[in-house]
């Protein structure tokens, strides 16, 4: 399976297309999409703007070295490398990310970024490289109590696929639904008792919910919501997609990616 994906990227590059949706489908050739040359001027400055929000374990600080680390923020790393320039992280408000991509704060958005019809249509994005889905997370011993959300104080990050969910999922119609800032803060309203369930990425959640962890108080619930892709997102037509997916092609080939991946838990999501 991840042979066959390997090659699927290798031929999605080799077409220069992006992909769509949940799934690996191309939606528009180069020829369909004016070139915008963004990749020589990125080289020359030697540097990669990125932008990203705390996701452990993404992008996320070390307690004892106060360092940004995480699967997302070496993975950035290991690709710039590739292209010969250093990445800079800096934190934005997910809900207004396609407006700091097009102003040009950003020069990417590389934060566990969901790929759906509607962005792959606004955006350029690289190929698919991690499986994930929206799983529930609650107050330990109440995993039994949540089979309909009427009345339910619900809340997940604002412009995320989680607020999607909660908008667009029939069981939550009735419940009381808030936008928060960003994940870790849903998390931080149920541990608090503000939220009774935050809806987040089963990346986040396998990573800061449980005994041992950061939220050992806290539970999951996967009720089986359909998986999705992550991918890379770059400024409409940009160049740069296509010298990242290249990259990624190379730490595929030596074996970097899964090294990384499997530093940070995440091996098995990974899709090639």
């Amino acid at each position: 399976m991840k042979k066959f994906l390997t090659l699927a990227l290798a031929a999605s590059m080799a077409l220069s297309m992006t992909a769509c949706g949940t799934k690996t489908e191309p939606v528009q050739t180069a020829e369909e999409t004016p070139a915008l040359q963004e990749l020589s001027s990125i080289v020359e400055s030697g540097v990669l703007k990125v932008g990203y929000t705390l996701i452990n374990p993404l992008n996320y600080f070390d307690e004892q070295s106060g360092e940004l680390v995480g699967f997302e923020t070496e993975f950035a790393q290991a690709v710039c490398e590739k292209l010969g320039v250093k990445a800079e992280f800096y934190e934005i408000d997910w809900d207004s990310k396609e407006i700091e991509l097009n102003s040009k704060s950003i020069d990417c958005i590389w934060n566990g970024m969901t790929i759906t019809p509607d962005r792959a249509e606004n955006m350029s994005i690289s190929a698919p490289y991690m499986e994930n889905r929206q799983v529930l997370v609650v107050k330990a011993g109440a995993e039994d109590k949540y089979t309909a959300f009427d009345g339910v104080k619900v809340v997940a990050e604002a412009g995320s696929a989680g607020e999607e969910l909660a908008q667009g999922e029939e069981s939550f119609a009735n419940a009381e639904f808030t936008p928060v800032q960003s994940q870790a803060t849903a998390l931080m309203e149920v541990a608090s008792g503000t939220a009774d369930v935050a809806i987040i990425d089963y990346v986040m959640a396998g990573s800061s919910v449980g005994e041992g962890r950061g939220y050992a108080d806290l539970a999951i619930i996967d009720k089986g919501y359909e998986s999705e892709e992550y991918g890379i997102a770059f400024r409409k037509g940009s160049d740069v997609t296509e010298a990242v997916n290249e990259a990624i092609l190379t730490l595929v080939a030596d074996g970097k990616l899964a090294e990384i991946a499997a530093k940070y838990g995440l091996e098995d999501l990974i899709l090639f």
